[in-house]
């Protein structure tokens, strides 16, 4: 403390946060706006840039109209075996049925990750319209029906998420194995949808050299700005010498330095797919 100060008490502390305390953003009354300090409280107001559409049809293919849905068992260890024989039952029939106006995408096991878990990929062509036409016809499936009962015997929990695809990714068709899966969940900050997808736009290119990239999508029902990006490969040693590649392209360190402020929370699972996903 220089020599005759005063330290500061509790009323001078009050006061200086008062004096100091920037004003709030975005408030303003007619009776400010022609005050001489206007233009400083400008500065504290974000300028939001007109869109004239949302980010989905900014961001997907809306000629294609398709619709994900990502579902995510996690199953009772000691049930697994019986859960994916019950599956690979029924969830064939459901895709190959034309009356279903959806596709089974694929099924896995998580190998690394979330163990016991299981992950189903369906698509439905048509959107939401096709979505709500499988849900009331498997309503009145009585088969699927005694399947959903005995399936809820095995599981400890349950979640799923309806995603679009992003428009510069490839559809997920079906491939031979043996592979095994990566599937990357990113959590992004609210509001970063439309920056992460143009890095992503440009960034794909540079993982498309070996056939890994299987999909990428984003969330519209369930966890909000969530991210998904599926990729294959023979084996954990294809991955790592694929991931260590492409930081010898150039560019891509530009795309991870851009893109990893964006994230909150990412996680990645390895996962097996089983007798019945048409993606081996």
């Amino acid at each position: 403390i220089a020599a005759g100060c005063r330290p500061l008490n509790y009323t001078d502390h009050q006061n200086c946060l008062l004096f100091f305390r920037p004003p709030l953003r975005g408030l303003s009354t007619s009776n400010s706006r022609n005050s001489p300090d206007s233009w400083f409280k400008s500065l504290f107001v974000r300028k939001v840039d007109p869109r004239k559409d949302a980010h989905s049809n900014l961001l997907t293919k809306n000629e294609e109209s398709n619709l994900y849905k990502i579902q995510f068992h996690n199953v009772k260890p000691d049930c697994l075996d019986s859960y994916n024989k019950l599956c690979e039952e029924v969830l064939p029939i459901i895709h190959a049925d034309k009356y279903y106006p959806c596709e089974l995408v694929g099924t896995w096991n998580t190998w690394y990750g979330e163990q016991d878990q299981a992950v189903h990929l369906w698509r439905y062509r048509g959107g939401y319209p096709a979505l709500t036409e499988v849900m009331n016809k498997l309503k009145q499936n009585q088969e699927f029906s005694a399947y959903r009962k005995e399936r809820g015997k095995m599981l400890l929990s349950r979640r799923n998420q309806l995603l679009l695809e992003f428009s510069f990714w490839n559809e997920p068709v079906p491939r031979e194995g043996p592979n095994i899966y990566e599937l990357r969940s990113y959590q992004l900050r609210p509001g970063t949808m439309i920056e992460w997808g143009n890095y992503w736009a440009r960034a794909i290119r540079y993982r498309q050299h070996n056939s890994e990239a299987v999909g990428g999508f984003f969330s519209q029902i369930g966890n909000l700005y969530m991210v998904h990006h599926l990729w294959a490969y023979k084996d954990l040693q294809s991955r790592e010498d694929t991931r260590n590649a492409v930081w010898h392209e150039d560019g891509w360190e530009e795309v991870v330095y851009y893109t990893v402020p964006l994230i909150q929370h990412m996680d990645s699972r390895i996962m097996i797919p089983t007798k019945a996903s048409p993606l081996q």
